[in-house]
């Protein structure tokens, strides 16, 4: 168990037994969705440089399902990095980097500082590795006009679910970090060397520009819509944030993490992820019985879900107000009379 779940106050460790009846991978059906995720993938990929000789825009219209798709991908890497994917580790660990490669983040880095989100998610003592930028309203008050500048850009939509995510993936997740330990910093090294074979191999094939033309808008489009997912399952109206001392695991996956109901086509596109609440209280649950969890327990349709339309209001939310609990959006900055 970890120091995460034994740090809650809880004491009905029920949902530790509820959450146990779904933590055991199911090799076939695991093998299943790598078969429709990754063969439709290759095929659309097919498709788009057929399209190249008819018109981009027709191109650029298959990218945004195959934009999807990786998405999809993505959240089998993410599995994998949980060790929620296969009961084998090792196999866990080669399709984490196999899908690390389609979606150009190295696999041991990432798994590294997602399990830092994972373990202080709420906690506003232990904010910066993993999370989208925060600050309360006192700090951004406190803070030099150039930190306020640069908060703002970072909170622009353009910034936030554009610009930032196409970085992040194309140039960030090419570099270690500074303090990335010797196996991160190989992981990253990995990663980048499968990312440039394939791009290789693909432009020995296509040409290289019919491979940027193909490969650039895919990842734009699923960085992009991964980012605002995860935007959204943090980010939203009553969500959960305590200072260290009063923090509890079970109120910030419950309460911290949202539950975004999308439609049946997003759902199958973003591997049941919306049932972020869930994935919070237990990431050993693989993608694939995240729904099924929800459906049979109670517990968890306690939680209000987010539709895809009220999610548009988390947009306005840019400060945390430890004051009153919640999230409010530079507008509320004019009660404190601040130009």
């Amino acid at each position: 168990m970890s120091k995460s779940v034994r740090k809650s106050k809880c004491p009905d460790l029920s949902w530790q037994k509820i959450v146990a009846k779904y933590q055991n991978p199911q090799r076939g059906k695991s093998i299943w969705q790598l078969v429709n995720t990754l063969i439709p993938y290759a095929f659309l990929w097919y498709l788009m440089y057929l399209s190249l000789g008819v018109s981009y825009w027709l191109t650029l219209a298959i990218a945004v399902v195959a934009g999807g798709l990786l998405v999809r991908i993505f959240i089998i890497f993410h599995d994998c990095g949980h060790g929620s994917f296969f009961r084998s580790q090792k196999a866990n660990r080669f399709w984490g980097y196999v899908t690390g490669v389609l979606t150009m983040t190295p696999y041991d880095y990432w798994r590294h500082e997602h399990a830092q989100h994972h373990a202080d998610a709420g906690n506003l003592d232990k904010r910066g590795l993993g999370d989208v930028w925060t600050l309360t309203v006192k700090e951004y008050l406190k803070a030099s006009r150039w930190t306020r500048i640069k908060y703002r850009l970072a909170r622009n939509p353009v910034c936030l679910f554009l610009i930032g995510p196409t970085i992040l993936f194309l140039i960030v997740h090419r570099i270690p970090g500074r303090k990335a330990s010797e196996r991160n910093r190989i992981s990253t090294h990995l990663t980048n060397l499968g990312v440039l074979l394939m791009a290789a191999g693909l432009s020995e094939l296509m040409g290289f520009r019919n491979y940027l033309l193909i490969q650039v808008p895919i990842i734009v489009v699923s960085a992009c819509a991964g980012v605002w997912m995860f935007y959204v399952q943090h980010q939203f109206e009553g969500v959960y944030w305590e200072r260290d001392k009063n923090w509890d695991y079970v109120s910030q996956a419950l309460k911290g993490s949202s539950f975004y109901q999308l439609p049946k086509v997003l759902q199958w596109f973003s591997g049941s992820i919306g049932f972020h609440h869930i994935h919070h209280l237990s990431s050993r649950i693989p993608n694939y019985y995240l729904e099924k969890c929800y459906r049979e327990n109670p517990l968890f349709q306690q939680i209000k879900p987010i539709t895809i339309l009220a999610s548009f209001k988390s947009l306005t939310y840019r400060l945390w107000d430890e004051q009153n609990h919640r999230l409010v959006s530079f507008a509320y900055l004019k009660k404190y009379k601040l130009s």
